[in-house]
């Protein structure tokens, strides 16, 4: 909780230690902590916690503040600052007193306070207030503590509340599975005055292994964030209307979320998130705070590290915002089972400031000439650890004002790349382009020159693929309009770059490629570990065609060219309600050499070529799914067709060189091609027959 300049912690601790390398010497205290909110120092007020029962240490659960500055405590104590008081307590901690507010005979542990106007509502795991039968929640008056007839009763213990706007309702949480009788599980909304149910959530709204942990109230709306056991089951946030009581969205990150906070529009949490595949990154890296837009949930690049601390493995448990009695400035503050924050010291509490932490990485740009008679001009995007959308600014020849400038979204599990296509270029003159990154506040320094000569236009096979217009393009040319990542299975991923001759990860550049004079080479995959994928983790498209130059003498069979899950693993195997798969749009080898498209709907669905194309000879595949239904195209032939329009609905990437192919008829031996891969596309559109030919006739051209 946090009040005139104060944030008011509380726990189970008996010791207030400063910082790694400061002089102060530690503070003994129990169960509550008063600090300064701007400067983190321990405030002259500190009001011990006593539980006067054998055994027992005494604990601090919630905390929750009225606009007058009382402080309403709530958990397992029987004397706070001397004055004998049981599980429910009010302080003022300006005059550093316990107020003359008191509650009889709370039988049991109080886990959660909420206030508004006259009113404090706390549940826990009580079944008894003043003698009187309050079933996990009730209420008292917020002056004297006497018992309201506010009545909900639950049957498991009761862990949040939240208050409306106006009190008129209040959320409740917890463990619970019927609320006032009826069916609720985790969640319900009640009448601020009665305790009467307004709205219960049965069946499976939230599943059965999983808990509310912590309800907060915006202006709008309020956010739930729960707690489960075992994949699959609600870990994070969701959000429900005040006025129609109907949920508005929910994230499916997993990390058992334990308390979330809205700050002008951003929502803030408390968690160990580890996967957000849904929406976002994927299972790994464990993840301790997240922030997002609290109306649309989308997940932000606000990236501070912890780690999950002294024995529960939680990380954070409790957040909070305050203001600095001198600046004035709002500070975010977090408190949990961590040691460590951005790889520094700090155990159990910390907070962050709203101040921008500095300028972006400055960009590295690449310019390419192509035989567009253009010169391409691309770089990845920068990870700024408080900041997700920047703006980047182009500059030409040394020119002060921008050539274009523009806005991209990057995170630290999605940067993707910015491509500018200078048009305004004459072959045979050098060009030089610069770029920087502001977020609003800071920004990068300029980068280093990238110079190219431009082009003179002329025919050639880049430029015939480019015609089509593909949202994915690789060729050895060097032309990469998407975010391409080399990925060995189970090693660090890296980006597809020349190094000495080699693709840093593991797979080769090598001179050998179908369109020689038009391309430098291709990349050869080792059929064991090495594959792509692109790093536009998005909806998976109804419309499509993907195209792809092979070549390979392989027993084995593998993956060609693939949608997916799996980012940077591969693709995973299991099947959700409101999916039919998480890869497909494949195209594959089987062991005999021949070539397979499929898809997943029901069922997989594939189209087979008749002939084997693994002879060592390079061999052009173009696969296509429209409204008329799946084609496969090989060397410019139409060699079958399924009249199927339904495939997976899931997010994914497009994976080059292997994937899973579980569930796929004539599986191979490898999902991981061994051979050679060139200039392969993916476009956002089905390429008619013609178009294909196209393709293939200028790939025969650039060889002569």
């Amino acid at each position: 909780g946090q009040t005139h300049g104060r944030v008011i912690a509380g726990g189970k601790f008996t010791t207030l230690t400063p910082p790694a390398g400061g002089s102060e010497p530690p503070i003994a205290t129990s169960a509550l902590a008063i600090l300064d909110a701007e400067t983190g120092a321990p405030d002259p007020c500190q009001l011990p916690v006593r539980l006067d029962v054998p055994g027992l240490t005494p604990i601090v659960r919630s905390i929750a503040t009225a606009p007058d500055g009382t402080v309403y405590i709530g958990g397992d104590f029987s004397n706070v600052g001397g004055v004998d008081v049981g599980r429910l307590a009010a302080i003022d901690v300006v005059s550093c007193t316990v107020k003359a507010f008191h509650t009889e005979r709370i039988n049991s542990v109080v886990r959660t306070v909420a206030h508004f106007g006259d009113t404090v509502y706390f549940g826990g795991d009580f079944d008894q207030v003043e003698g009187a039968p309050r079933q996990r929640f009730a209420a008292v008056d917020a002056v004297t503590g006497d018992l309201l007839p506010w009545v909900v009763d639950v049957e498991a213990p009761g862990r949040a509340l939240a208050v409306s706007p106006d009190g008129s309702k209040v959320a409740v949480g917890g463990d619970f599975f019927s609320v006032n009788g009826a069916p609720s599980h985790s969640i319900a909304v009640v009448d601020g005055e009665t305790g009467a149910n307004l709205r219960t959530y049965p069946g499976d709204f939230i599943d059965d292994k999983s808990v509310t942990k912590h309800i907060w109230s915006g202006s709008e709306r309020f956010y739930v964030s729960n707690e489960a056991r075992g994949f699959g089951n609600f870990d994070g946030r969701l959000a429900i209307s005040w006025t129609t009581l109907d949920q508005e969205w929910r994230d499916t990150c997993r990390g058992a979320t334990q308390a979330s906070i809205e700050y002008a529009g951003t929502l803030y949490s408390a968690s160990h998130a580890h996967n957000c595949g849904d929406t976002a990154y994927q299972d790994g890296r464990r993840n301790f705070f997240n922030a997002q837009d609290a109306r649309t949930a989308e997940l932000l690049g606000w990236d501070p590290r912890a780690n999950d601390g002294i024995g529960e493995g939680l990380g954070p448990r409790a957040l909070t915002i305050a203001v600095g009695r001198s600046t004035g400035e709002p500070y975010l503050w977090a408190g949990g089972e961590f040691t460590q924050i951005n790889r520094s010291p700090q155990q159990s509490l910390t907070r962050f400031s709203a101040a921008d932490v500095g300028a972006p990485p400055t960009p590295l740009p690449v310019a390419v000439a192509t035989t567009d008679g253009t010169v391409q001009v691309r770089w990845r995007t920068s990870i700024d650890p408080d900041d997700s959308h920047l703006k980047y600014l182009l500059f030409r020849n040394g020119s002060r004002r921008p050539l274009w400038s523009g806005t991209a979204v990057s995170l630290w599990w999605k940067y993707p790349q910015v491509t500018y296509v200078d048009r305004n270029v004459r072959a045979g003159r050098l060009y030089s382009y610069r770029v920087r990154v502001t977020d609003g506040t800071n920004q990068s320094e300029m980068s280093r020159d990238a110079v190219v000569r431009a082009l003179e236009p002329g025919a050639s096979y880049g430029r015939t693929v480019r015609a089509d217009r593909p949202t994915l393009y690789w060729s050895s040319e060097r032309i990469v309009p998407a975010s391409l990542w080399l990925q060995e299975v189970g090693a660090r991923r890296t980006s597809v770059r020349r190094v000495n001759g080699q693709a840093a990860g593991g797979a080769l550049l090598v001179g050998d490629t179908p369109v020689r004079g038009d391309s430098s080479g291709s990349i050869k995959f080792d059929g064991i570990d090495d594959y792509l994928w692109e790093d536009e983790f998005v909806a998976a498209p109804r419309v499509y065609s993907v195209e792809a130059w092979f070549k390979t003498r392989t027993r084995d069979g593998g993956g060609i060219i693939g949608y997916g899950d799996g980012r940077p693993h591969t693709s995973s195997n299991r099947r959700l309600p409101s999916t039919a798969g998480r890869y497909d749009r494949v195209v594959y080898l089987t062991n005999k050499g021949r070539v397979r498209f499929g898809v997943r709907s029901d069922r997989p669905v594939t189209i087979k070529s008749r002939r084997a194309y693994n002879d060592g000879k390079w061999h052009h595949v173009v696969a296509t799914q429209g409204p008329r239904g799946m084609a496969l195209y090989l060397d410019g032939t139409r060699v079958g067709r399924h009249s199927t329009t339904r495939a997976g609905s899931y997010l994914g990437v497009w994976h080059v060189g292997g994937d899973n192919l579980a569930g796929f008829p004539a599986r191979p031996r490898s999902t991981m091609f061994r051979g050679k891969i060139d200039e392969f596309a993916v476009y956002p559109k089905v390429l008619k027959r013609k178009r294909v030919v196209a393709h293939l006739r200028a790939a025969r051209r650039a060889q002569r």
